[in-house]
């Protein structure tokens, strides 16, 4: 399993992430640099327009992967927050764009989304990345997790800053997850990352 951060302009916790080894999460709606990681990934930046109250930006989108898509691992497509159909709508709408410069792209999964809803969009190249409402996140997680498992897909889990959610992540069957606990404060991030290292340990 594969741990991004967001990306943060503290060297002290760049550089204790760089160490750990962990990859750089880089948000359209945050600062566009990877900062020398070897290892990045590109989030549409939904999630901070829905805590801020403020519409999708498709244009600045359309910037960000033209700028960094290329070197990115994957890149998330864009996504409405606990939007259900229409926002997978809007990813859809976005699959060509974006593979067109990414080799990987991911399905943001949102509260109301069923498995028939995803199965003629996914293949070795359109993975999942579980958004949606936190309540609905954790209690679906594991469902999901059967799904990308049954189709040899790639598993994103959204949002785990906890060494219970790393734990629930790598059961539901997770290959990377992202959180921004390990960004703000780099105190967390020995004990999130042993977390990391107890799960790969436990896999052999």
């Amino acid at each position: 399993m594969i741990a991004y951060a967001s990306r943060t302009g503290t060297h002290r916790n760049l550089d204790a992430l760089r160490a750990a080894g962990w990859g750089l999460l880089v948000s359209r709606a945050g600062a566009w640099r990877t900062e020398g990681f070897d290892r990045y990934v590109l989030d549409n930046g939904a999630w901070a327009d829905f805590q801020a109250g403020r519409a999708f930006d498709e244009d600045t989108f359309e910037q960000l992967i033209d700028r960094l898509g290329a070197g990115a691992d994957w890149i998330v497509l864009p996504d409405i927050v606990a939007g259900g159909l229409a926002s997978l709508a809007l990813s859809t709408r976005w699959l060509n764009r974006c593979l067109s410069i990414c080799p990987m792209v991911l399905i943001a999964v949102q509260d109301g989304m069923q498995e028939t809803d995803l199965a003629p969009l996914v293949g070795p190249n359109v993975g999942l990345f579980l958004g949606g409402s936190t309540e609905w996140k954790l209690a679906n997680m594991e469902r999901w997790g059967r799904f990308c498992a049954e189709r040899g897909i790639h598993y994103h889990v959204a949002r785990v800053n906890t060494e219970r959610r790393i734990w629930l992540a790598a059961a539901s069957g997770a290959d990377s997850i992202d959180g921004s606990s390990a960004t703000r404060y780099a105190v967390t991030l020995p004990m999130l990352d042993r977390a990391m290292k107890q799960r790969d340990l436990f896999a052999c």
